[in-house]
């Protein structure tokens, strides 16, 4: 199997061909991976502005590929080459037949006249019409038809599909399967399309941004689900532990072609970096021959030797290497915002409903300078309602909200705002301001600004109708930036934005001067940036927790485990006769000679457990292990979590007796 680059010399061509080489079955045990895919000197541009250009790789059974690129660097066009729904310039691209594709794109292609249930059940599998025809007989109660749909599950084995269709729905929060798609949400609509494709299970799945739209604990299911199956697949997201636990190689687009990373994300973050400096020292070595060489252009035009030619050749060479762009993925930013008062922001007794549905219950906080909190809850616990009331857009049903004097708001919504789509990307910054003050009290111009947030200048003078979503949405963030805020409201900032802006927004936003507020799913983005979290329980009900994203899950694991235990205990001693309960609960004070040894021997264990898991993730990230090895580690992985499970579930029962 070939894993690293693909260069190959082909057609030019813009067609997607297929294959008759079959592929070997799901779940097989043959070590020989077939190639799903392979992308041969593809090319893309629009008018005069050039996407990608003559970029070759190739895809392999069971690889899980994500694609990194900046916005506007042609990544959904790119996908979109690959489905088979948009031409290229140049290139070929071939899957084989035998490989069924399924597209998760990042506006759902979905049938509105249809209901849920019709179009997740919308399938050529013959065990999927055979589910499909079960349910729709258990709809009708006609026991005739129930028993002949039963006698056809049985002969397909279709019973354990059935199950995991029901567990994605469910994780999902599918909503009535008998809802018309045309009356979802966007939200709604993109994890019907999600399950969808997770359903059909195909042998390659294309998934654009999968986690949009998702809450947090849909999202940790999905890692899951999409890490302990053998799938294939080529991802983009910009959910960088999601990536990280997902997928185990890398591939970069930029505008010096693409680049191959057989690694994790952390791998690929550490190779990137190298990469990007054995580049720069070779465009500096360049430019220091190049302006030598131009001297001696300059005074032997002529070429009148084979040696004089050879040299003006590579002087030609020199030029192209010397003239390249290397991209600057570690920018730094730091704006002037306005001075803050000593009352920030209070909050008194608010309390807001939707209809029935409450919202908030008496919450009270007063926040303090440079306070960098997190909100995080599931969809349609209110965390924007909350949102839009601190910001005076809603009027509470009880309850204040008093701002300083001094605080200036910069809210960055999910709506976002309108652009006119004829006005230039400068004249949107200029509307605001013609320079920028930075945090060391030098200015600079908007150009330069839009300049530092990757719209590079030849783009200040396009108009906004030529941008991509995700470039609208990083115009609309500088828009927000460039008020100079002392106090930013971030709803769901990381939706549409690639890794490379929001690792500028994170550098940002942990050296404002300022309050920060922010509502995503991005568990990384949590981790770098808050102090503390706003939970939003549902029902009303907010908590303030004193830590990060992972810090509050460890902390909510822990205390699942314990309550579990404690529930345990509980039905034991309600079980047992009124003897044995009185025994038990006298006995349960203090633990046994056996039970005492037992509980240092768990805890030994479970730290060598640990030791070896840390080891093997180590190895996982290195990018350097064989195939084999690969999958060797990866099955006892999967028991170490298992085993680990298992000991401390034991460890904890003996703490709590």
């Amino acid at each position: 199997m070939n894993t690293g680059f693909y260069p190959v010399s082909g057609g030019n061509l813009p067609v997607v061909q297929e294959s008759n080489n079959p592929l070997p079955l799901r779940g097989s045990t043959t070590t020989c991976m077939s190639t799903i895919l392979t992308v041969e000197n593809l090319s893309r541009s629009y008018g005069e502005n050039v996407l990608f250009e003559d970029i070759s790789f190739v895809i392999s059974q069971y690889q899980k590929v994500a694609l990194i690129a900046r916005n506007g660097a042609g990544k959904t066009s790119l996908l979109n080459i690959i489905a088979g729904i948009e031409p290229s310039d140049a290139g070929t691209v071939t899957r084989f037949n035998k490989a069924s594709l399924g597209y998760l794109k990042q506006e759902p292609d979905l049938t509105h006249s249809h209901t849920v249930f019709n179009e997740v059940y919308t399938t050529s599998s013959e065990v999927l019409k055979a589910i499909y025809r079960y349910e729709q007989a258990i709809r009708s109660e006609d026991k005739e038809q129930v028993t002949h749909a039963m006698e056809r599950m049985d002969a397909l084995n279709g019973w354990e599909y059935e199950t995991r269709i029901k567990q994605i729905l469910s994780q999902l929060k599918i909503p009535d399967l008998d809802q018309r798609i045309d009356r979802l949400s966007g939200g709604q609509q993109k994890r019907v399309a999600l399950a969808k494709v997770l359903i059909t299970e195909p042998d390659f799945m294309i998934l654009d941004e999968p986690t949009n739209h998702l809450d947090v604990e849909m999202i940790e299911w999905l890692e899951e689900y999409l890490s302990q199956r053998t799938l294939t697949f080529l991802m983009v997201t910009h959910d960088r532990y999601f990536l990280d636990r997902v997928c185990s190689e890398v591939l970069e687009l930029d505008h010096t072609g693409i680049h191959r990373y057989r690694g994790s994300y952390s791998y690929f973050l550490e190779k990137q970096t190298e990469r990007l400096d054995i580049l720069t020292r070779e465009t500096e070595k360049a430019q220091n021959l190049l302006r030598k060489e131009q001297e001696w252009m300059r005074r032997m035009p002529k070429a009148r030797t084979t040696k004089a030619k050879a040299r003006i050749e590579s002087f030609y060479e020199l030029k192209e290497t010397a003239d390249r762009k290397v991209p600057d993925e570690r920018m730094k930013i730091h704006i002037e915002g306005k001075r803050m008062g000593k009352k920030i922001l209070e909050v008194n007794d608010l309390s807001f409903a939707w209809g029935e549905l409450p919202i908030l219950k008496g919450f009270t906080f007063t926040f303090k300078r440079f306070e960098k909190i997190g909100i995080i809850g599931n969809n349609g616990t209110g965390k924007t309602t909350f949102l839009d009331l601190l910001t005076g857009k809603l009027k509470p049903d009880r309850g204040s909200v008093k701002k300083g004097e001094s605080i200036q708001f910069g809210y960055y919504t999910q709506e976002g705002i309108s652009f006119n789509p004829e006005t230039k990307v400068i004249d949107v910054v200029r509307e605001i301001a013609d320079v920028v003050k930075l945090g060391n009290g030098d200015t600079i111009s908007a150009s330069a600004f839009l300049n530092y947030f990757m719209f590079p200048y030849p783009s200040h003078h396009q108009p906004v109708y030529k941008l991509s979503g995700g470039e609208k949405r990083r115009l609309y963030l500088v828009t927000v930036l460039m008020m100079s805020p002392n106090f930013l409201i971030l709803d769901e900032p990381t939706n549409d934005l690639d890794i490379l802006t929001l690792n500028v927004l994170e550098e940002y936003l942990e050296s404002f001067n300022g309050c920060v507020l922010v509502v995503t799913h991005d568990r990384y983005f949590l981790d770098k940036i808050v102090d503390h979290l706003f939970v939003f329980e549902g029902n009303g009900e907010v908590r303030d927790f004193p830590g990060n994203y992972t810090q509050y899950r460890d902390y909510s694991e822990r205390q699942e485990r314990m309550q579990k235990m404690k529930e345990r205990k509980s039905e034991k001693e309600k079980t047992a006769s009124p003897s044995q309960s009185v025994g038990a609960r006298s006995d349960s004070k203090k633990l046994s000679f056996k039970e005492q040894r037992e509980l240092e021997g768990l805890e030994i264990k479970i730290r060598q457990l640990e030791a070896e898991k840390q080891e093997i993730e180590f190895s996982f990230s290195s990018g350097t292990l064989p195939n084999d090895d690969l999958q060797v580690k990866s099955r006892r992985f999967t028991a170490i979590l298992l085993e680990l499970e298992e000991k401390e579930n034991r460890w904890l029962e003996l703490c709590v007796k």
